[in-house]
């Protein structure tokens, strides 16, 4: 959107007659209900099936849904729990159940969709009854990543950061939040190095920092699921 190549480049480059769009994106929002349809030509960006292809010459343009919107969502965030649990673990062993899950989105006010997939899936994980508490946290909206350590009734806290990249909000602005200095994180990262030490002791709580859910290697799944979904819509 904001780097080369551009949309325009790449899709003036593709010489395929089926071309699928795919939203790297954690949400539906913005820029994939006004920005990227009004690129693509699409009038009714919102909807289903037809309402998201396009034709444009020889080509038809389908324009799938976000992967943050995926059901298999849930599962790279398990994934990124186990992980970090796994790369840093603590003796006696701890068991899912001793645990609150604390899933961070950005959310805006500007937006209610923002906040949409991380509630969905914090509820579908919270639904499988294995940990002690589930809960979504934003940076911009209520609750907060601060709110993480009110929340929690148990001693352990994984924090899983569902952003697609691991900018600056992963790297600076949520270990921040959640209690470390500024110049610490800036310099653990100047050094490549993790930005927050698992598990870090804070407020009485224990809590591991997980990498965002969009660098799991599962995501590339979850594009190919969003390809093989929209393949089946007919051009309007």
């Amino acid at each position: 959107m904001k780097q080369a190549p551009g949309l325009d480049e790449a899709l003036q480059a593709a010489v395929a007659p089926r071309v699928f769009v795919v939203p790297l994106f954690s949400c539906e929002g913005y820029f994939t209900q006004q920005v990227l349809p009004r690129r693509l030509g699409l009038s009714a960006p919102a909807g289903a099936g037809a309402a998201r292809v396009v034709r444009r010459g020889t080509q038809t343009l389908y324009y799938c849904y976000p992967v943050g919107t995926h059901q298999r969502m849930q599962q790279v965030v398990l994934a990124r729990v186990q992980e970090v649990l796994s790369q840093f673990p603590v003796e006696p062993p701890l068991a899912l159940a001793q645990v609150t899950l604390c899933i961070v989105g950005h959310g805006t006010a500007r937006d209610p969709n923002s906040r949409l997939a991380v509630h969905q899936v914090a509820a579908q994980i919270a639904a499988l009854n294995q940990f002690a508490a589930v809960h979504a946290v934003y940076l911009e909206e209520e609750p907060r990543v601060t709110d993480c350590y009110r929340l929690a009734r148990t001693r352990d806290i994984v924090v899983v950061p569902f952003f697609i990249s691991a900018g600056e909000h992963v790297w600076y602005d949520i270990p921040v939040w959640l209690g470390e200095e500024p110049e610490v994180v800036k310099a653990r990262h100047r050094a490549r190095q993790s930005t927050w030490q698992n598990p870090t002791q804070r407020h009485g709580k224990r809590l591991w920092y997980a990498r965002s859910v969009g660098t799991d290697p599962a995501l590339v799944e979850v594009i190919l699921d969003r390809v093989q979904e929209a393949a089946g819509w007919a051009a309007g």
